[in-house]
C-alpha cells in the first residue's frame, strides 16, 4: 500500500512515520515552495502528545528543543490569584508538557521523517483528486499528478480535501479572538521557570512563562471583530492591558508582537472519509489553541490511522475503525477548548461571574483524575 499525504505541517510527517512503522509506504506533498523554518509562534505539546511521539521514537528531540511547562496559575485582571491547574499530567517517567516554537517542532518532526526515508515534495498545491476504485489520483496546480492507494488529508483547518470530499462540510468558525505572541530575551522576570501565568484581563487574555535563562515567552488573545486588523498591533495590545495588574503591558512594550491571526476551530465534521480518502488532524477536527492539544491530536491521529490500516482487511474497514476510535475524543477536546476560549472573550457582566466562579471550577479540575481523559490518553501502534 502507498499513501499520499497532503500537508507537511506537524501531522503529515508524523503520520508518514507511523505508516512507515506499520509497513506502509508514504509520500508527503506540501503546498508551500519551501520548508517552514521560522514560521509561527510557539505552542504546547501536552504530555499525551509527547507520549504519542514516544511511540514514534521522536519525543526526545522535541523535548530538547522545548521548555518544560507543567503548571498553570490563573490570575484576574485585578491581580487576584484564582487558582492553579496542571498543564498536562506527567507521564510515568516524569515527562511533562513542553512549550516549543512551532518552527522547531516542525523542523524536528520533518527532519526525523526525512532521516527515515520519507519523501517530501514542496510547491504542490492540490486542486482535485480522483478515486478510480482501485487507486486514488492527486492532481496539483502545476499540472502534476501522484497515484496512490489512499489519500490522507493533513492540510489543516482550511482543508481543500475536506471541501472536495463533502462540499457541504462546515466552514471553520471564528472564536471571537485574535492571537498574538512574542519572546522577550533577558526579561529578568522572577518566578518559577516553566509555570504559565494566565491573566484574565479586563479586555483581553494574556499568558506568559519564564525560561531558566530568564527569557519570557508570552501570548495574548484579544476579542475583536473578524477582519478588524490594525496596521500595528502593539498600541492595540497596550491599550487592552493598560488597566490590568501583572506584567502584560511591560512584556508587550519590550518586544515585538507576532501573529495577529484569528482563532478558528471546526464544528463536528459529518464526513471524515469516503472511498480511498480520509481526513486527519485539523482537516477533520481543528481545535482552538486554548487547550494546547492541536499538535498532539494530529500526532495521535497518525498513529491510530496507521494501526487501523495495518490491522484491517482493507482501507474502508480501516477508515471506519479510525473514525470510531477518534471522533468522540477529538470532539470532546474541541468542545472543551471552545469553552475556554469563550471565557477569554467574556464581556463585562460575564467577566464578573467568570472571576467569581473560576476558583471553584479550578479546584474541581485541579485533581489529576479530572483531566486524565485528555492527558493520560495513550495510543499504540
Amino acid at each position: 500500500m502507498k499513501a499520499l499525504i497532503i500537508g507537511c505541517g506537524i501531522g503529515g510527517p508524523a503520520t508518514a512515520m507511523a505508516l512507515q512503522r506499520a509497513g506502509i509506504e508514504a509520500e508527503v506533498f506540501e503546498v508551500y515552495p519551501a520548508s517552514a523554518e521560522g514560521v509561527g509562534a510557539f505552542l504546547n505539546v501536552a504530555s499525551n502528545g509527547l507520549d504519542a511521539l514516544r511511540v514514534l521514537g521522536a519525543h526526545r528531540k522535541v523535548m530538547a528543543a522545548g521548555i518544560p511547562t507543567p503548571h498553570m496559575v490563573m490570575w484576574s485582571g485585578t491581580g487576584k490569584r484564582l487558582g492553579e491547574v496542571a498543564n498536562g499530567l506527567a507521564l510515568e517517567d516524569g515527562t511533562v508538557s513542553h512549550t516549543i516554537l512551532r518552527s522547531d517542532l516542525y523542523r524536528v518532526v520533518r527532519d526525523e521523517a526525512v532521516s527515515r526515508g520519507v519523501p517530501i515534495t514542496y510547491g504542490k498545491r492540490l486542486v482535485d483528486f480522483e478515486d478510480t476504485g482501485d487507486k486514488v489520483v492527486a492532481r496539483f496546480e502545476d499540472g502534476g499528478e501522484a497515484v496512490g492507494d489512499i489519500l490522507i488529508a493533513a492540510d489543516g483547518v482550511r482543508s481543500r480535501i475536506r471541501h472536495l470530499l463533502d462540499p457541504q462540510a462546515p466552514e471553520p468558525r471564528y472564536s471571537g479572538l485574535y492571537s498574538l505572541g512574542g519572546i522577550v530575551h533577558d526579561a529578568g522576570f522572577a518566578g518559577e521557570p516553566g509555570v504559565y501565568n494566565m491573566i484574565f484581563g479586563k479586555r483581553a487574555f494574556f499568558g506568559y512563562t519564564v525560561t531558566r535563562t530568564g527569557d519570557a515567552w508570552w501570548f495574548a488573545n484579544l476579542p475583536r471583530a473578524l477582519g478588524d486588523v490594525p496596521a500595528d498591533w502593539k498600541p492595540v495590545l497596550l491599550e487592552a492591558f493598560a488597566d490590568d495588574a501583572g506584567s502584560a503591558a511591560e512584556l508587550i512594550e519590550r518586544g515585538r508582537a507576532d501573529g495577529g491571526l484569528p482563532v478558528h476551530d471546526l464544528p463536528p465534521v459529518p464526513t471524515w472519509h469516503r472511498g480511498r480518502v480520509v481526513l486527519t488532524g485539523d482537516a477533520a477536527h481543528a481545535t482552538s489553541p486554548s487547550a494546547g492539544q492541536g499538535a498532539s491530536l494530529a500526532i495521535e491521529d497518525g498513529i491510530v490511522l496507521a494501526r487501523c490500516l495495518r490491522d484491517s482487511a482493507g482501507h474502508r474497514e480501516a477508515f471506519e475503525r479510525f473514525e470510531a476510535e477518534r471522533r468522540g475524543r477529538v470532539e470532546r477536546v474541541v468542545a472543551y477548548s471552545r469553552t475556554i476560549s469563550n471565557g477569554k472573550a467574556a464581556g463585562p457582566v460575564a467577566r464578573v461571574f467568570r472571576d467569581l466562579a473560576l476558583p471553584f471550577f479550578l479546584k474541581k479540575t485541579a485533581s489529576q483524575e479530572s483531566l486524565a481523559w485528555m492527558y493520560r490518553h495513550h495510543v499504540a501502534l
